[in-house]
C-alpha cells in the first residue's frame, strides 16, 4: 500500500489527472473517465430498471442483463455530446 501511494505522490500525470477530475476541467483523459463513469452508472440502473420493469415477464435474470445492455444505449451518446459542449463553452 505504501508503494502505491509513493507512486502516486512521485508520478506528476496521476497528480494532474486527480487535479483535473476534482477541479471539473475537462480534458482527453478525464472525459474518457467520467464516459467510463457513465457508462458503468447506466449499466447499474438499467440492470435494476429492467428487473422493476420486466422481471416476472422475462425472470429476473435475463430482464437485468438485458437492462444493463441497453441502458448505455441512450447515456453514452448524450454523455459524449455534453462532454464536448462543457469543455467548448
Amino acid at each position: 500500500m505504501n508503494d502505491l501511494i509513493a507512486y502516486v505522490a512521485n508520478n506528476p500525470s496521476i497528480q494532474d489527472f486527480f487535479t483535473n477530475v476534482v477541479t471539473g476541467e475537462i480534458t482527453l483523459i478525464t472525459g474518457i473517465f467520467w464516459l467510463l463513469f457513465a457508462g458503468f452508472v447506466s449499466m447499474i440502473a438499467g440492470a435494476i430498471g429492467g428487473i422493476l420493469l420486466a422481471g416476472k415477464d422475462l425472470g429476473y435474470e435475463l430482464a437485468a442483463i438485458l437492462g444493463s445492455l441497453l441502458g448505455p444505449t441512450g447515456v453514452l451518446p448524450v454523455a459524449t455530446i455534453g462532454l464536448v459542449v462543457l469543455k467548448f463553452v
